[in-house]
């Protein structure tokens, strides 16, 4: 993979019109059939799980997903509880950034929860989990490990937590605050150091990639291309920006596990708090929670 900052600068060159008139080439409408937002079964693939531009597994493991647990993860109990055959189907994971976490806080506790109410208080592990990869299960089966992505919470059927369905149609209940993964799926772009979702592009365009989708091969409205293109470009900006973050940020002597009493080996129990699971985002280490370890 190119240098970091040198894909960060193509990223933040590209043009927009370029894009757009890749994305209008290629034509794409959604059509709420809502495959990008669902779990799946282990012998299809799944739409929304990415890898990175350079072909190389960004580590997406289906073992995690449904119902928040206290470390921000499921059990696989938990997804058992679920109901007859949902054991058998692996969760949607898509990646979001921590500022988008709190953004979707901020939506399902306000105004924004579109065509519903909530019926509680959203925190942070009700709307994202840790990424799976670099994760396993103790003796207990409760998840620990480091990783360094948050993605979002899925349900007991391993559907993204904010997917609803009703007459074989989809929708989002934060469809205007959707993180920048969901308003670009299933376009990507071909730079090092950025994502895409799995499998190999069926089109593409220029610095364009369209990955399958039932929604690609229609008319789009110039408009829709160039904010959908727009959207695309922050994405990649993004991205990249992060994993310049985590990098910089990482701290070595941060290490997931706990004492026999509960204490923290790292720390020495000065925080009192257990850590079997850390997150490495842009912003620091993370608990499964979300809450910063200082």
């Amino acid at each position: 993979m190119e240098d970091l900052e040198a894909e960060l600068e193509r990223a933040r060159d590209l043009e927009i019109d370029a894009l757009a008139d890749a994305i209008e080439s290629i034509g794409f409408e959604c059509t709420r059939c809502g495959a990008c937002c669902k779990g799946y079964y282990p012998d299809e693939e799944d739409p929304a799980e990415t890898e990175t531009a350079d072909g190389s597994d960004d580590g997406i493991d289906g073992d995690a997903g449904g119902t928040a647990t206290e470390d921000g993860i499921a059990s696989d109990a938990d997804t058992r509880d679920g109901g007859a055959g949902e054991t058998d189907r692996e969760p949607h994971t898509a990646t979001v950034f921590p500022d988008e976490v709190r953004d979707l806080i901020e939506a399902a506790n306000g105004d924004d929860l579109e065509g519903e109410v909530a019926e509680k208080e959203y925190d942070w592990r009700d709307v994202a989990r840790p990424m799976p990869y670099g994760l396993s299960e103790d003796a207990d089966g409760n998840p620990v490990g480091e990783t360094f992505e948050w993605a979002l919470q899925t349900d007991a059927c391993g559907d993204c937590t904010f997917y609803r369905e009703a007459d074989g149609r989809g929708r989002c209940t934060v469809h205007d605050d959707r993180p920048l993964v969901c308003r670009t799926y299933p376009f990507s772009v071909a730079l090092g150091g950025t994502s895409q979702p799995m499998g190999e592009a069926v089109d593409g365009s220029g610095m364009v990639r369209a990955h399958e989708c039932e929604g690609l091969g229609r008319d789009i409205e110039r408009a829709d291309a160039e904010s959908l293109a727009a959207a695309l470009k922050r994405r990649a900006v993004r991205e990249l920006e992060e994993s310049i973050a985590v990098r910089d940020a990482y701290d070595p002597t941060v290490r997931a596990g706990t004492h026999g009493d509960g204490h923290d080996e790292n720390d020495g129990g000065n925080d009192g708090e257990p850590r079997d699971v850390v997150v490495f985002d842009s912003e620091g280490p993370k608990r499964g929670d979300g809450t910063p370890i200082e």
